[in-house]
């Protein structure tokens, strides 16, 4: 979490000089070259047959569709609110590892983890002055969070099978082809033009939040119960929010502490509430 606590308030300074689209997609890049590196050298056997649309999905939801989604996203709100809003990820996840699989968290898992994920929605209604006013960037972060969580899901199955670091990287792999299209259409549309620190960020969001950051991420999904370990992640926010502050100089609004604060102590509750219904077990 730590790792990945820094990729909203970095995207936010990469956006100041490049283009949504390169940031979103040139990091997928990047970190599939470094996989593809990773996957030679370790010899790693290939997946097999129904591995490949599973890897499919993961690549479509972590690879694709959050990074570009939130790249866009951000060029439009602070990186403090899109913190706060993406703290919705791991009631998502939740769900979507219910659906998957055949874990069943308790009751209170459940109250809690919708009462983190009410807050950040409560939050996104409350900065864009009512339902009525929920904007463009918050619908643009609610569809990357859908897309992430279901990679989430299904890496953290896929990690029990392959390995954690072996599942991102042959998803990378995977989405390598259609985001070095993407890519190379913003260079050519937008000539990248930026000083050293904006390419320091872009760094980071391809070797960490894109790499590195899930080899501990995936091996924590795949020990399980993923419904409950999903939850850790919103600390996440908090942290977020702490270096909008520190790194940005952004405003830390009332509202803005309110939110994060509301999300925390779901995750601390929902965390603590172990028991289950019955054991996991892959469908």
């Amino acid at each position: 979490m730590l790792a990945f606590s820094f990729t909203v308030p970095v995207t936010r300074v990469a956006l100041r000089d490049l283009d949504p689209l390169l940031i979103g997609a040139g990091r997928a890049v990047v970190a599939a070259a470094l996989a593809a590196a990773a996957l030679a050298l370790t010899r790693q056997r290939l997946p097999r047959g129904a591995q490949w649309g599973r890897l499919a999905v993961v690549g479509a939801g972590v690879v694709a569709g959050f990074p570009l989604l939130t790249s866009y996203a951000l060029t439009e709100v602070a990186a403090s609110h899109g913190a706060v809003v993406i703290a919705v990820l791991p009631a998502a996840t939740a769900v979507i590892a219910v659906l998957r699989t055949r874990e069943r968290p308790v009751p209170a898992f459940w109250l809690y983890a919708g009462l983190g994920a009410s807050a950040a929605v409560g939050f996104a209604v409350a900065q864009g002055g009512g339902p009525a006013h929920l904007q463009r960037a918050d619908l643009l972060l609610f569809a990357g969070v859908v897309a992430c969580a279901t990679g989430y899901a299904e890496g953290g199955l896929l990690a029990r099978e392959l390995g954690s670091w072996q599942t991102i990287s042959w998803a990378l792999v995977l989405a390598a082809p259609v985001m070095t299209v993407l890519a190379g259409a913003s260079v050519v549309r937008h000539p990248p033009s930026a000083g050293p620190g904006t390419w320091l960020c872009f760094g980071y969001l391809a070797v960490v939040s894109m790499f590195l950051g899930f080899f501990a991420w995936y091996r924590g999904l795949a020990l399980g119960p993923m419904a409950q370990v999903s939850q850790v992640q919103l600390v996440q926010p908090v942290l977020s929010i702490a270096w909008a502050g520190l790194v940005l100089g952004e405003a830390i609004t009332s509202l803005t502490v309110a939110g994060g604060l509301a999300v925390i102590a779901c995750a601390g509750a929902a965390t603590s509430s172990r028991g289950r219904r019955g054991r996991a077990r892959p469908s």
